[in-house]
């Protein structure tokens, strides 16, 4: 099976995005997948707004993303584009990290006025790193990500089924289509 690295890119401990993309992590995990979480937010920003390439918790960075055979890539919507933390990662990273990977873009947001920061801001960086395949992405609601008292992620009907089936792109791009459940 796939080795997938997923990456939160929201400066946030309580992010929505984060909680979203570990919920992913599962389903994915469940398919048989090895996925490696990274939360950007992690990495000290001294290292990042640095640029200190030879910072060992970039040169870890920069491993995970070469020993991924795809990525999932999530972030909260600020002004319009992906977070200033993620842009500082991919920044640092080889200029073709992303070749011969299959790549899935998500983000959140509080309105849908953000829904064209994946095809605007974040697809062309993600394009300019050879990835092999960018399947579609999925903008999500933070109203329709809820978390439990007990932490468990629930998302809301039709966002789980359209999330289900970008999930199935994406294993499909890995080379392996097995057909998933919605993802509530």
């Amino acid at each position: 099976m796939a080795t997938v690295l997923s990456v939160s890119g929201s400066p946030s401990v309580s992010s929505r995005t984060a909680k979203l993309l570990r919920h992913l992590d599962t389903r994915l995990a469940a398919q048989g997948h090895e996925v490696v979480p990274l939360d950007v937010r992690t990495i000290p920003a001294e290292a990042l707004l640095g640029a200190d390439f030879k910072h060992p918790a970039i040169v870890e960075a920069t491993e995970l993303f070469a020993r991924a055979d795809g990525v999932v890539i999530g972030t909260p919507v600020y002004k319009a584009a992906y977070s200033g933390v993620l842009k500082a990662l991919l920044d640092l990273l080889p200029q073709y990290a992303l070749t011969g990977k299959a790549v899935l873009p998500l983000a959140t947001g509080g309105s849908t006025a953000h829904v064209l920061a994946l095809d605007y801001a974040l697809r062309p960086v993600l394009s300019s790193m050879g990835a092999r395949h960018i399947v579609p992405g999925w903008f999500t609601l933070d109203k329709d990500i809820t978390v439990g008292d007990d932490g468990k992620v629930t998302v809301a009907p039709p966002t789980a089924e359209a999330l289900g089936q970008v999930v199935e792109q994406f294993l499909a791009a890995l080379g392996h289509a097995p057909l998933l459940a919605a993802v509530s």
